[in-house]
């Protein structure tokens, strides 16, 4: 989204095809009119007079140059995917979306929507729809926008995320800056980062890549170069503290994730299965006396989930999950963000008097919790 847009505060198998160029070389023979290749000799003993036969020209194939070939593989991918890019429009914003179905579901980040309900939609061929807000899911930051269907409504075909591998040639498509149906192109740097978005959320699994990512990217779509959508653009990097924008490190909410998700979001609503473990508890992240985070003290509990099954009461410190320590609440959302529901993890807890002790917790899904 254009205003405000996200970023990570401190970062901010369809495979490409390969292409080998063929040399095709055409070699002309003198017939002897039966058929059979002939080689001439002169005998010096009986000279020959005789008019020599006027050979074929040849004729030579240019070879296939393999950029041609990968440019012209671009501008079919991005006009066949382009009509189901669309931009959305609140009162305060812009953002990008997919066409997720002919029915006129449209998904886009959460952010992208942020507290808006309803919105302008304009497809690439200038068309313009008005659309009510479904859903949102924000850990994992998708939204659902519905428009009535224009004729000719066309869905993007979602692809398997956890197919890329890094190096598969990508192309983000979007409305950075407002500057309606940009692509811009790239690789896929990395496949499955945890990274947080700076507002106590963190999403798992994320598609890193070099293709711009600006504002306005946000809820487009990332395709490979068969055509489908492999992300939904999310994140740009920015450096550090100065919150200078980095280039060519973007990220991308995993198609997988949002082939769970939105079905969800279309038919209800709401979600609730997203794959994603969760302790079930509230927390903030404790400071000692000097000022050091020592880990996440827990505020609030789900009833009957599954840390107070596993007898954590509120005011605990959890400083551990398995061997990894959870100094600070982004920590432990990252390590949780990595594990499955159902999963069992020992906890390290510290009560409020400073006793420590592990317990085993069956972590839950997220969505219930």
């Amino acid at each position: 989204m254009t205003t405000p847009e996200k970023s990570s505060r401190h970062l901010r198998r369809h495979g490409a095809r390969r292409y080998t160029a063929l040399s095709v070389l055409a070699v002309a023979v003198v017939s002897s009119g039966t058929g059979a290749a002939v080689v001439s000799t002169t005998s010096s003993a009986t000279p020959q007079s005789a008019t020599p036969e006027k050979a074929a020209p040849v004729t030579t194939t240019k070879p296939a140059d393999p950029t041609v070939a990968l440019e012209q593989d671009f501008v079919r991918v991005v006009k066949a995917v382009q009509p189901s890019v669309v931009e959305i429009m609140t009162t305060t914003g812009l953002g990008s979306g997919v066409v997720f179905d002919t029915k006129g579901d449209i998904v886009t980040n959460a952010h992208v929507v942020g507290d808006a309900t309803s919105f302008v939609v304009l497809f690439s061929d200038g068309t313009r729809a008005k659309g009510t807000l479904v859903g949102t899911y924000a850990p994992d930051d998708l939204a659902v926008v519905r428009v009535s269907p224009p004729k000719g409504i066309r869905a993007a075909h979602f692809g398997s995320s956890s197919a890329l591998q890094v190096g598969d040639i990508v192309l983000a498509m979007g409305n950075p800056l407002g500057l309606s149906s940009s692509v811009t192109d790239g690789i896929v740097s990395f496949n499955g980062r945890a990274v947080s978005e700076g507002n106590g959320v963190v999403l798992p699994d994320l598609v890193q890549t070099s293709a711009a990512i600006n504002p306005g990217n946000s809820g487009g779509a990332l395709v490979d170069l068969s055509g489908q959508v492999v992300g939904v653009p999310t994140l740009g990097a920015s450096g550090g503290s100065s919150g200078t924008a980095v280039t060519g490190i973007g990220f991308a909410i995993p198609s997988d994730t949002v082939k769970l998700v939105v079905p969800q979001l279309v038919a209800t609503g709401k979600v609730t299965k997203s794959g994603r473990a969760s302790l079930g508890i509230s927390g903030t992240t404790a400071l000692s006396f000097g000022g050091q985070a020592v880990g996440v003290e827990v505020t609030g509990l789900v009833p009957g989930g599954p840390a107070a099954r596993a007898s954590i009461a509120v005011g605990d410190l959890i400083t551990k999950i398995g061997s990894t320590a959870t100094p600070e609440l982004a920590e432990l959302q990252t390590v949780l963000a990595g594990l499955d529901p159902g999963k069992r993890v020992q906890v390290t807890v510290s009560s409020p008097s400073g006793a420590e002790r592990v317990v085993v917790v069956v972590l839950g899904d997220l969505a219930s919790s």
